[in-house]
């Protein structure tokens, strides 16, 4: 795994991210339920060395079950614990937007070396992240994947073309700041989302690491990243996006 650096929000404080984060890929599981999983399996575990022990127990036998069975109980209530944190909010189920189709499109006029970055990065927004439908803008090339609304008409053939008219009418070519928008994306240049988003995210890709520089020939790109969750994205989440787009930058 590559570890690279993002700022996170206008602090000076540093962040290691790893670039593909920790997940046991268990269909099913809310992996932020795991510690809870973990002090379920161990407290019974000292339960059970309890119950089938000898009948004399020491005193630093119970004085260490005690501690084991505190450390079970923490790992229980961590998850609920996390929810009253500064910027935890109640999240939406992740649902597929309806009537979208499923679809994985790329400028053909790309270099081997960016074909392989493009598949990387959106495999790993739409893996890690409670995204739905990922779109890559970099060096005037298109990559499209996940979940999608497209209209009646438009051909696998016209489906780039499609989607970069509908760019050049919002402006965000133009975009140096970050863009997101946690509940709703009702703003008329927003057409282009897949129907039910409720979440937005619009990374920009700079070529330079200092934001402040808002000339044309700083801009790459950007990334734009939908959601059918309210509040998808958190601080830790829009920092480790933003490290990817760094990343992929690198690979220009």
């Amino acid at each position: 795994m590559a570890s690279i650096s993002a700022r996170l929000g206008n602090s000076q404080q540093q962040m290691n991210l790893s670039v593909l984060r920790f997940t046991l890929g268990i269909p099913g599981l809310d992996e932020s339920y795991l510690p809870r999983w973990i002090g379920y399996g161990f407290g019974s575990l000292l339960i059970l060395n309890h119950l089938l022990g000898s009948d004399s127990v020491s005193a630093a036998q119970l004085r260490t079950e005690a501690l084991g069975l505190s450390l079970a109980a923490f790992s229980i209530t961590l998850p609920y614990l996390g929810k009253f944190l500064k910027g935890a909010a109640p999240l939406d189920q992740t649902t597929l937007p309806e009537g979208a189709e499923q679809i994985f499109v790329m400028s053909e006029n790309v270099s081997v070396a960016q074909k392989e970055a493009l598949a990387w990065a959106t495999y790993v927004l739409l893996r890690n992240t409670n995204t739905t439908s990922v779109l890559i803008l970099t060096q005037g090339e298109l990559c499209i994947r996940g979940y999608w609304n497209l209209p009646d008409g438009v051909s696998k053939d016209n489906v780039l073309d499609w989607f970069k008219s509908n760019i050049e009418e919002t402006g965000l070519s133009d975009l140096t700041d970050t863009l997101y928008f946690p509940q709703t994306a009702d703003a008329e240049f927003w057409n282009i989302l897949p129907q039910g988003t409720r979440s937005v995210l619009v990374q920009p890709v700079l070529l330079s690491p200092n934001p402040s520089m808002n000339y044309m020939g700083n801009i790459e790109g950007f990334f734009l990243l939908a959601s059918s969750m309210r509040y998808a994205y958190n601080e830790k989440d829009r920092a480790w996006i933003r490290a990817v787009s760094n990343k992929l930058r690198s690979k220009n």
